[in-house]
């Protein structure tokens, strides 16, 4: 079972690391903006189809940390699972590995950012 109340902060911590009002977020997930209201003041719990849909929008939020708290937020995404704007616009993944690294698996990926902040992935 859900413990709704820090399913909650969790919802929150999501649309919070996503810069996301309840609109915008409900508008990405496909439902409508009083399930997130709803949910956020503990009126209603998320249904199967709601924590699917978060899941399907958003590739880095992790189905055993959202259910549970237990594991990472914003979890590891594999490069090939991903679009390739997702992690970083414009870059080519395809000549990110040389044809000597195709048996090797990418350990970290940091991601610069021009204000001087950065976001630290690692396996």
């Amino acid at each position: 079972m859900v413990n709704t109340e820090y399913f909650i902060k969790r919802l929150q911590k999501i649309m919070d690391f996503y810069g996301e009002s309840a609109s915008s977020f409900a508008e990405k997930i496909g439902v409508q903006r009083s399930s997130i209201s709803h949910i956020l003041s503990g009126r209603n719990k998320p249904s199967l189809d709601f924590i699917l849909k978060i899941l399907s929008a958003y590739p880095e939020v992790d189905l055993y940390w959202l259910f549970n708290g237990k594991g990472e937020f914003p979890s590891i995404v594999k490069i090939e699972d991903t679009k390739q704007d997702t992690i970083a616009p414009g870059l080519n993944y395809g000549k990110l590995l040389s044809e000597t690294d195709k048996n090797k698996t990418i350990e970290r990926i940091v991601i610069f950012y021009s204000d001087g902040s950065f976001k630290n992935y690692e396996n």
